[in-house]
């Protein structure tokens, strides 16, 4: 279906401005097709779609409880309609493949991304995966290597919890949580982990094993909690192109000063913290030490995350919107979306901002197809007319 939304403020690099969109065959035009519908959008704002490229919020949707476990294909149904009732309309999927059992082992990784590739074509958002391969899950790394070649591509991401855990880091705190997450005792997960531990003069090779099959793939490289500037000099030379959650302000500034990616968690914003004592995610924006906002665990924080650091009337709005669309689009790899300009996909957002405290989505639109809406205005049909729609750059 063709659509002529009409009567909303656009979003554009310069600012809000009240203007015409037009949707011809999913894509933005700059000319109103015949036979197009109309969605009055007075009194709204018109965003590009969210792209999220790291959240593992499904999970709670598999596993709301320890060992309490859903149907994967309803878990993954429901997650998409808290997508496009926040404004994503693109999700990276953050799939943990572990040593451990339980909820991040291979199988469950096996188990969730088939049904993810059953079901993605009737979802509403546009949904990918983001694989997050620990990097002392040795047995497991053959198996991630084949799914690098799953179309779309995935994103892959190196983590590392093992270390932190053994050497009483920031993640060893949580090992009760992720011996529950495992179904094993702790006195289980205790042994589990020296067990994996005694194999860690292999992890090296195995990550630069992976890291050069991602780079000949065409796989977007990535790395989660990098602790010091040398720990980015190191995943910078084996392809990771990010720094995901970097856990010191100097591991940011590093690779802000290279002209890289810094990646932190929108619920940090929304909370005004980290909820582990990890970087103000806030603080770290203002200084220009991050780039991409996601929603981690937290759908809807990328929204509101967007509004609690900006206004819509504020010079810096487009920018910040761009941390939670046109930054993380280009972070994928995604050219087509991001930006809501002629030749790029219709992937976008009308928002009700009256209450800038919590904005609220009315309609999404992915590709063309409006796949959430409460209390959209009356659509009806127009003939056909010109419609000003910014160009692509």
């Amino acid at each position: 279906m063709n659509w002529h939304i009409q009567g909303g403020r656009v979003l554009t690099d310069r600012g809000l401005a009240k203007t015409d969109l037009s949707v011809t065959g999913g894509i933005l035009s700059e000319v109103q097709a015949s036979h197009a519908s109309t969605i009055d959008a007075d009194g709204l704002l018109v965003l590009p779609g969210i792209v999220d490229i790291h959240g593992d919020g499904f999970e709670r949707q598999i596993m709301p409880r320890p060992g309490v476990r859903f149907d994967t294909a309803l878990a993954l149904k429901d997650t998409d309609r808290q997508l496009v009732a926040n404004g994503v309309t693109t999700a990276f999927h953050g799939v943990t493949v572990s040593w451990e059992p339980g909820l991040r082992s291979l199988d469950a990784a096996e188990h969730l991304i088939g049904a993810l590739c059953d079901l993605r074509d009737t979802l509403g958002c546009d949904t990918r995966l983001h694989l997050r391969w620990e990097t002392f899950a040795l047995d497991q790394m053959a198996q991630v290597i084949q799914w690098l070649s799953l179309s779309p591509r995935p994103i892959i991401a190196f983590n590392d919890h093992t270390t932190g855990s053994v050497l009483n880091g920031t993640i060893a705190r949580k090992i009760g949580q992720m011996a529950e997450r495992s179904g094993l005792s702790r006195e289980e997960y205790m042994t589990l982990l020296d067990q994996i531990w005694s194999r860690r003069a292999k992890v090296a090779i195995a990550m630069e094993k992976l890291a050069a099959t991602a780079r000949a793939n065409g796989n977007v490289l990535l790395a989660h909690d990098e602790a010091s500037p040398e720990e980015r000099m190191y995943f910078r030379g084996l392809g990771a192109k990010a720094s995901e959650f970097p856990l010191t302000l100097e591991t940011a500034r590093a690779a802000r000063q290279m002209g890289e990616d810094v990646i932190l968690g929108a619920p940090n914003v929304v909370r005004g913290g980290s909820h582990n004592g990890a970087l103000n995610a806030t603080e770290a924006i203002r200084a220009g030490l991050c780039t991409v906002l996601t929603s981690d665990y937290h759908y809807p924080s990328p929204l509101h995350a967007a509004f609690r650091l900006s206004s819509p009337g504020a010079s810096d709005f487009p920018s910040i919107w761009n941390l939670v669309s046109a930054n993380p689009a280009r972070v994928a790899g995604l050219e087509d979306r991001g930006l809501l300009v002629a030749g790029t996909r219709a992937d976008l957002i009308l928002v009700d901002a009256s209450d800038p405290a919590h904005p609220r989505v009315v309609a999404t639109m992915v590709h063309g197809q409006i796949v959430y809406s409460s209390g959209l205005s009356r659509v009806d049909r127009r003939s056909a007319q010109r419609s000003p729609v910014s160009k692509a750059s």
